[in-house]
């Protein structure tokens, strides 16, 4: 008896397949993440960071994300964007502690949202790396995006890393001395006007002359 093959060509293809979903599995359950951007900032001066996810949890679409202030921060501005109310936990010093988001409708899996703040980092900042945990809130259930790498790990490694933000040096420009930053439309007006300040006197010392040698 003997026993029948499947043709190699036909063997080939489902080979091809499997590995196929293999590797286009592999990249979209990592990417399956809270992200931020960018993932550097200066310290000293004021960041734009977006928060954009594309799913919910285990495919419940997404209500609402609370965002972490992490210590480093000076300061945390929501940006406002249609589609979401906004509401802040404020520390004694007035700087939010945590940042809530919630969508006017549901979020599903498979459409892309973001949301932004505006964030000062503090000088002291620099140099390090802040992780700024999220926690996403689904019509059923809910997933802590707080895990941050132990040494020797990566973010590949935590199933839910936070997002991070490493802060480098201090901008240039905003360390820079405030007449050396200054606008030179500002400083080319000033210049202008004090000239003809000093011609103005000028003119009035010789008018002053003249009219003393008419008496």
């Amino acid at each position: 008896m003997t026993r029948s093959r499947s043709p190699l060509p036909i063997r080939l293809a489902i080979g091809a397949a499997a590995g196929a979903a293999l590797v286009l599995g592999v990249p979209l359950a990592a990417s399956a993440h809270v992200e931020v951007d960018p993932t550097d900032a200066p310290a000293g001066a004021t960041t734009p960071l977006t928060f954009g996810f594309h799913h919910g949890c285990d495919d419940s679409p997404t209500r609402s994300l609370t965002i972490t202030i992490p210590d480093g921060v000076g300061n945390a501005t929501p940006v406002y964007q249609g589609g979401w109310s906004i509401q802040r936990t404020l520390g004694d010093n007035g700087v939010p502690t945590s940042i809530t988001f919630t969508a006017d409708s549901p979020v599903e899996t498979g459409i892309a949202a973001s949301v932004s703040l505006d964030v000062l980092f503090d000088t002291s900042a620099k140099g390090t790396t802040l992780a700024f945990p999220v926690e996403q809130t689904c019509v059923s259930g809910s997933t802590s995006w707080s895990e941050v790498p132990a040494k020797g790990q990566t973010r590949d490694d935590l199933d839910t890393p936070a997002p991070t933000v490493t802060v480098g040096a201090a901008d240039a420009a905003a360390e820079a001395p405030a007449a050396a930053t200054a606008d030179p439309l500002a400083r080319w007006l000033a210049g202008g006007g004090l000239v003809a300040g000093v011609a103005g006197l000028v003119v009035a010392l010789i008018g002053r002359g003249r009219r003393r040698q008419m008496r």
